[in-house]
């Protein structure tokens, strides 16, 4: 039996790719083996969003090359959206790749193995087509078994924004039938998940057959045995009060919500196409507050955006320290080929100024974090344990229904358990808490 080996980087959307190959390959007759070394056929799912993760990947296909020159008849293939992006410059570079596959050809995945071992060619196979109906429709994903897992509900993007990669390696907008996502619910409860993550790019922005992402929470909420749902990323011109009425309805939908910003700055973001200004990204947040309040609040922030001035960061930083986010992701901007700004603005912010600007930001965040996190000292939280700590075998770790990493103190609670506990210690970072009632 030939063996597989599948290598993830990026978002969770790759992860459940990953999940999504490994079921096709293993129903055409493959093994899932356990690293590179032991397999016939390796993979690397790969992300394209930052020039860092593509780095990455060519400094690991470095180490590869060696690998398969000590392994004759070892196929190596690249998957995903670098496929997509680069597939000039990846055949290019890396000569010795025999695979390039992007995020809508899977379903060829094990024909297109088959065919590079018969042909032992010396050019690559390259099947990068993008598919405006695949839905990966009936195909059985290879979950490992846990207490967390994902189901792609939309593929695709339709906004565009002018420094985002993801409409040309995804293609367009689709989303699943809620019949089949509700079935997938199903089944993954049925095999003892206690957690669903919906994905999707603007997954707020699903809609299939008069159904809504606010009714698709509705009908998933439904299915017995999960503890949590939760869903990312919505777009904030599509978080509606039809949605926020859903959320606030819905006990078992994680107290969370990741909402991206990008910038602080009106000017930047109509640069950007992001469809709202930052005065009104605000008067959403006030309105999640009013009608969510007790729900965590989290962003993506962009520095050094094409054109960003001083004046530009202070506006961001700004809105940060207004917006009190439980947390941020926050990247300098990195140029991506093919996208608008690619093609029509210049990269023009130092990369010094970038990194600089990066500091501020991240000091201005964890600063709200941290007082945010220790006022939670005290309070008591549900936390679904995941497992045991990794530093610390006693202890058990988790997430709070707001998405904070919690330590959990005392008792013996197994993965999959819901454990109250009061919050007694707590960094920017991480709750850490004792279980009530020993």
């Amino acid at each position: 039996m030939p063996r597989v080996f599948i290598e993830t980087y990026g978002c969770q959307m790759n992860e459940a790719d990953s999940e999504l190959m490994a079921g096709l390959l293993r129903r055409a007759g493959y093994e899932v083996a356990e690293s590179a070394e032991a397999a016939d056929v390796v993979l690397l799912n790969t992300c394209a969003v930052r020039e860092r993760a593509e780095e990455r990947i060519f400094g690991r296909l470095g180490w590869l090359k060696s690998l398969k020159a000590s392994r004759p008849g070892m196929l190596l293939g690249i998957t995903g959206c670098m496929a997509e992006r680069m597939r000039d410059d990846l055949t290019k570079r890396a000569p010795y790749v025999d695979l390039v596959i992007g995020p809508d050809a899977y379903r060829r995945l094990p024909t297109l193995i088959e065919q590079a071992v018969d042909e032992d060619d010396a050019d690559p196979l390259v099947d990068v087509r993008l598919d405006r109906t695949e839905l990966y429709q009936g195909v059985d994903v290879d979950r490992a078994p846990g207490i967390s897992g994902w189901i792609t509900v939309q593929r695709g993007c339709d906004k565009f924004c002018t420094f985002c990669i993801v409409p040309f390696v995804r293609g367009r907008e689709r989303s699943l039938p809620p019949a089949d996502v509700v079935d997938e619910a199903r089944r993954m409860a049925e095999a003892g998940y206690r957690e669903v993550t919906l994905l999707g790019q603007t997954v707020s922005s699903y809609y299939e057959r008069g159904t809504d992402f606010a009714d698709l929470l509705r009908s998933v909420h439904a299915v017995e045995g999960l503890a949590r749902i939760r869903y990312t990323s919505p777009y904030p011109n599509d978080f509606s009060p039809r949605l926020r009425a859903a959320l606030a309805e819905l006990p078992r939908v994680g107290r969370h919500i990741h909402l991206p910003v990008q910038s602080g700055s009106t000017r930047m973001l109509r640069d950007m196409k992001r469809g709202y200004t930052a005065e009104g990204y605000l008067e959403l947040l006030r309105a999640i507050r009013a009608e969510l309040p007790d729900f965590a609040l989290t962003t993506d922030v962009i520095v050094g955006y094409p054109g960003e001035t001083e004046e530009d960061f202070a506006a961001t930083l700004d809105l940060v320290r207004e917006a009190g986010f439980d947390s941020a992701f926050m990247f300098r901007y990195s140029e991506r080929a093919g996208t608008f700004a690619a093609r029509n603005r210049p990269d023009d912010v130092p990369d010094e100024v970038k990194r600089e600007r990066l500091e501020r930001l991240i000091a201005v965040q964890e600063a709200i974090s941290l007082g945010i996190y220790r006022a939670m000292i005290g309070r008591e939280v549900e936390i679904l344990v995941h497992g045991r700590s990794k530093k610390d075998e006693s202890r058990a770790v988790g997430r709070t229904s707001c998405f904070k990493s919690t330590v959990l103190q005392g008792g013996h609670h197994g993965a999959g358990s819901l454990v109250r506990a009061r919050v007694v210690d707590a960094t920017s970072h991480t709750l850490f808490a004792e279980a009530m009632g020993g």
